[in-house]
């Protein structure tokens, strides 16, 4: 590894924010024609179809009594979340959802406490406690006409369990798989989940069908998910895989301060209401955020 970050890396960096964070708004444009299944199917099949040439290299890398340990890597890490978000997306803005996707590492950190016995500092743990509150508060705060406050706040829970399938992946990466490269934990755990969503998306999911009756609409919506699944789902995690390698985890990491800023630009930009009372919401997250990634 290098000694320290370059300008290339921080040019990776901010093209990374650039592709996560407009994942809400390709999520959002693709509702208007798909259900919230359908997204999600077709984000992993899509996935899965890009993947193919890549996964037939890596499968030959793991043995076979690992390959039930990446499933549950691709449940928690990809699947579970491909479809919790366009749930909660169907009640909820693309900008509010970006913002409230930024609890992941909060929810590492989370997890590796309460199930893998990884032992906090006091100021962790107020990271923890500030970031959830700030979570609480982005929620409950509605810009007006937008939807009651309760029941936004029921659907960001689904946004926060999506945090929590990542934060649980990350943990069983990093405590049972330390042996296995990233990049062949990343496109085989993608591949391995991907593959059945394809086969559903083209048979039960309906998705043709939808795309026919649908016309233009249709085809916009579709390319609208595949930008998002080759480019938010295949693209950014093989680049993020990369940085990792170049600057480092924690230098990659603080793509997760850049996200909500992407996702609320976008938001503003598709006519999304702000109010300015979720913008120190959003400051207690980002701290609570780098309280807990101190040591």
């Amino acid at each position: 590894m290098q000694e320290g970050p370059t300008l290339r890396d921080f040019l990776t960096l901010l093209g990374l924010s650039l592709i996560w964070g407009s994942s809400y708004v390709l999520i959002k444009w693709g509702l208007e024609v798909f259900t919230a299944r359908q997204v999600g199917v077709l984000r992993l099949g899509i996935s899965a179809l890009a993947l193919a040439p890549l996964a037939a290299i890596h499968l030959r890398r793991v043995r076979l009594g690992q390959l039930p340990l990446l499933i549950v890597v691709g449940l928690t890490g990809t699947a579970l979340p491909a479809f919790l978000f366009p749930t909660a997306q169907q009640y909820l803005s693309s900008s509010l959802t970006g913002m409230l996707s930024s609890l992941t590492p909060l929810c590492t950190f989370l997890v590796a406490w309460l199930a893998f016995r990884n032992r906090p500092v006091r100021q962790q743990v107020t990271g923890i406690v500030l970031g959830l509150t700030g979570a609480l508060g982005l929620a409950y705060i509605s810009p007006a006409g937008e939807g009651d406050s309760t029941q936004q706040l029921g659907y960001a829970g689904l946004v926060l369990l999506a945090c929590l399938c990542y934060g649980t992946a990350a943990n069983l990466v990093a405590n049972y798989l330390r042996q296995v490269p990233a990049l062949t934990i990343t496109v085989v755990s993608y591949f391995l989940v991907g593959l059945p969503a394809l086969g559903y998306a083209v048979g039960a999911a309906g998705v043709i069908p939808t795309v026919m009756r649908a016309g233009t609409a249709g085809a916009t919506a579709l390319a609208y998910v595949s930008i998002l699944a080759l480019g938010s789902t295949v693209l950014a995690g093989l680049v993020y895989y990369r940085l990792i390698q170049r600057a480092g985890a924690v230098f990659a990491s603080t793509v997760s301060y850049l996200i909500p800023v992407v996702a609320l630009i976008w938001g503003l930009a598709d006519g999304e209401g702000v109010v300015w009372q979720q913008l120190p919401a959003v400051a207690l997250v980002l701290v609570g955020i780098f309280l807990s990634k101190r040591k």
